[in-house]
């Protein structure tokens, strides 16, 4: 485990910054880490964070397929939003732990 400073926060994440305590997270926090990730929050981003916290919190696995039959975004634009790895991106800045389906 280890701390890092976001805002005026000291969060604790894992070796690749995802956050261990979700009760840690917060819109701050979130979007600290998305400008970590050089990624500017709109409404439609916050619109999917919601849904993958959703699906985390129901204990429903987290996938690129998954998404894709979703409804909640076509997989052009999940790429767009979270440019460079959406899945893993996401997971992060929603404060949940990354997916099994991500390497």
């Amino acid at each position: 485990m280890l701390k890092k400073q976001i805002g005026n926060k000291q969060i604790d994440v894992n070796e690749e910054g995802y956050l261990i305590e979700f009760k840690q997270w917060d819109r701050e926090v979130s979007e600290c880490i998305a400008g970590e990730c050089n990624i500017v929050m709109t409404e439609r981003h916050w619109e999917v964070i919601e849904y993958i916290q959703d699906k985390h919190h129901k204990e429903e696995p987290l996938s690129i397929r998954g998404i894709k039959k979703s409804g909640v975004i076509n997989i052009k634009e999940f790429y767009a939003l979270f440019p460079g790895g959406p899945l893993k991106k996401a997971t992060m800045i929603a404060g949940i732990p990354k997916p099994k389906s991500c390497i």
